[in-house]
């Protein structure tokens, strides 16, 4: 590994994986570890599902899910805040253009 890449050390379900990252972003992987084991370790204890890869294929699922449910608030809120933007800059170029013409 060279200065700019980071060998990381995740433990998840107990388990111990060897992971490659650049350096900048070694604490990001680490909280994603982490959010990825609670996920596991919830799916786990209910004890419906059995077997590691299908708790990691659920886990996969769950967080995908939660991640296209982010991103669409996202895009309502970037429609929202464009849209109100807009109805600024409207108002300031009518008051802009409402001193010019009494300069005039």
């Amino acid at each position: 590994m060279n200065e700019q890449h980071a060998q990381v050390s995740v433990r998840i379900l107990d388990k111990e994986y060897q992971v490659a990252c650049p350096a900048n972003e070694r604490t990001d992987l680490l909280d994603s570890a982490e959010a990825l084991n609670t996920k596991m370790r919830e799916i786990r204890d209910t004890g419906r599902i059995v077997g590691l890869d299908r708790i990691a294929v659920m886990a996969a699922l769950n967080m995908a899910n939660d991640l296209l449910h982010a991103q669409a608030r996202d895009r309502v809120l970037e429609g929202d805040i464009s849209n109100r933007l807009k109805l600024i800059s409207d108002r300031v170029e009518n008051a802009l253009g409402d001193a010019q013409q009494l300069d005039l």
